[in-house]
């Protein structure tokens, strides 16, 4: 096989053309899979297996043969009704046939996409390309007294802790955290909210300030510590970074999928005056 071509067979996109190609010929070959004009019905051993096997994963067990019988029934006569429907043009013009055709030919495009396991490379290169995304936000030590929404008495506190910043203050009781070693963004959002994370981020190290609002109310607050953003390794966001690109690997070949199709119409819109 020339080397050229081997790249472009490895391709989900090419997978999807061949398949989409062998649909045509054997439409053309062997008539449609749904030919309304036809008056017979053939059910084979396969498609058999697959009614009992849809039926076990429902009821947790096999059909008993009264219950195939009543499948098999079934089977054919959502046939025939929609040979009987798409040869009456009953298929033509109605929105939630066309959704339903539109979102299976979506899913044949990125199909195989569902097996497929990228590997750390492809991640790893997923994620160099996105600096900062997956990066843990810089660890915090802080302590935090509550003083509800009392501006005055939060000023007085504030200053008893500027002249001794160790000594106690009788702070408003609530269910909080007084202080919190090494904590990550996203923790201390949790806990008080993202306004605080902002505030608590323009802090100067060692000193008390504030007031300082989270959820609750006003805060006086001190920074002890600050360990600057830190790059992940891939194996602790594996699984987010592998869900990013699996969305975003969907989409882009759903998008090319479609404007290879595209490129075989003509378009022609006529607008009104």
């Amino acid at each position: 096989m020339n080397a050229w071509l081997s790249p472009f067979l490895r391709e989900p996109i090419t997978h999807f053309l061949i398949a989409g190609a062998l649909i045509f010929m054997g439409y053309g070959w062997f008539g449609s899979a749904v030919d309304a004009e036809s008056r017979t019905i053939i059910l084979t051993e396969a498609q058999v297996t697959r009614l009992a096997d849809g039926w076990k994963q429902s009821w947790q067990r096999a059909p008993t043969d009264q219950e195939l019988d009543a499948l098999i029934r079934d089977h054919i006569k959502e046939e025939i009704y929609a040979r009987e429907a798409i040869r009456l043009g009953l298929d033509q013009d109605d929105l939630a046939i066309r959704r339903r055709l539109r979102a299976k030919m979506e899913y044949v495009a990125v199909a195989a996409l569902d097996a497929e396991q990228p590997s750390d490379a492809i991640l790893q290169q997923w994620l160099d390309a996105r600096p900062g995304l997956y990066d843990a936000g810089a660890l915090t030590s802080f302590d935090q007294h509550f003083v509800g929404e009392d501006q005055g008495r939060a000023q007085t506190l504030l200053a008893q802790l500027m002249r001794a910043p160790e000594q106690k203050v009788k702070s408003d009781p609530i269910s909080l955290p007084p202080s919190m070693d090494r904590a990550e963004p996203n923790t201390i959002a949790r806990i008080f909210g993202d306004e605080f994370v902002s505030a608590l981020a323009s802090q100067k190290v060692g000193n008390w300030a504030g007031p300082v609002r989270s959820g609750f109310g006003l805060h006086l607050v001190r920074v002890r510590s600050v360990d600057p953003q830190r790059r992940v390794q891939l194996a602790d966001v594996r699984q987010q970074v592998e869900n990013d690109w699996r969305a975003a690997t969907k989409a882009e070949r759903e998008a090319k999928a479609y404007q290879i199709l595209l490129d075989a119409y003509t378009i022609r819109i006529e607008k009104p005056e």
